[in-house]
């Protein structure tokens, strides 16, 4: 069984091929996807945490899963929040095939996840983007959207503004116009795109600052108790999910739900029927865009695909 660390899964997983693949992916039929699992750990020393089971598969072709510890406490302990393992199996006998970084192929594909909607929702003049966190997913939000729009200025806001610096000295190194801001309210209202990645259980952005325009991309929260943005921000904009699980297991959604802002009926579409042509992305320059994804099984098994296809021949 093949084993790839997280270098040798990041190597095989550049976003100029993870986009495409993600777009093939969701215009495929035939997948399979099932709810996550989704089960809590009670640590009695601490405030525990949660795991998550995400499979996906082929009929006739691989079968995925992939396994994430969450631990919204580690940050204390200066340990990521967050930890996971992807496996491969062959769909059609059960045998194991390969065991990929999942820290890695979850934060690549969620980059570009979010770069994929954007390329259908932000304004394609769009050449402002702020970053809420420095997180692994919030390092790779320049990168990857830059493949889809033409981002000129980043900014970036994290709780701790030591955390903010350190990383936008990072992407100057990487010769990105970057800074660091503390003025939250202000810099949403500057940005033509907002990206959240951040594991916040209060809002962040506030739909009152958001200008005409605006997409605001919510990739960071994954279950009902995590927020990043206020009901406003649903009551502004035009709505579109990764996934339609999204409407039960997203706090952003179910706050907005529960504060009369927003209603299943007014969803939009989904990442799927946005690339299949079957939703239409934006359609003026002066609407207020917004995805949220909680995460999609089938994104996992499309990159762990591209990380294993020169070796497993398929």
């Amino acid at each position: 069984m093949l084993q790839l660390d997280a270098t040798a899964t990041a190597a095989r997983l550049s976003f100029e091929a993870l986009i495409p693949a993600l777009r093939r992916a969701f215009a495929e039929e035939g997948c399979e996807v099932p709810l996550r699992h989704t089960h809590r750990i009670a640590d009695p020393a601490g405030a525990g945490g949660s795991v998550l089971l995400m499979p996906a598969w082929k009929p006739g072709g691989l079968f995925g899963l992939k396994t994430v510890m969450i631990f919204p406490g580690n940050g204390a302990r200066g340990l990521p929040g967050l930890h996971s393992l992807y496996t491969l199996f062959d769909a059609s006998t059960g045998v194991p095939l390969a065991q990929l970084d999942g820290n890695t192929i979850t934060s690549r594909r969620t980059a570009a996840a979010a770069a994929l909607a954007a390329s259908f929702l932000a304004r394609e003049d769009a050449a402002r983007l702020l970053v809420l966190g420095c997180g692994r997913v919030a390092r790779l939000l320049p990168e990857a959207m830059r493949c889809v729009r033409p981002i000129t200025r980043v900014q970036v806001w994290n709780h701790r503004p030591e955390g903010a610096l350190a990383l936008a000295r990072e992407w100057r190194e990487q010769g990105i116009d970057v800074q660091a801001v503390t003025d939250l309210d202000a810099a949403v209202h500057e940005a033509d795109i907002v990206s959240c990645a951040t594991l916040a259980s209060a809002a962040l952005v506030r739909g009152a600052q958001l200008r005409e325009g605006t997409h605001l991309d919510l990739i960071g929260s994954f279950t009902p108790q995590m927020r990043e943005c206020d009901a406003a921000c649903f009551a502004r904009s035009r709505v579109f999910v990764d996934t339609e699980e999204a409407l039960a297991k997203s706090g952003d959604v179910l706050g907005a739900i529960a504060e009369g802002t927003f209603e299943a009926a007014r969803l939009q579409g989904t990442l799927a029927q946005l690339v299949r042509g079957e939703r239409a992305g934006r359609r003026e320059a002066g609407e207020i865009t917004l995805f949220k994804a909680v995460g999609n099984a089938l994104e996992d098994l499309a990159a762990a695909e591209l990380v294993t296809a020169a070796m497993l021949g398929r």
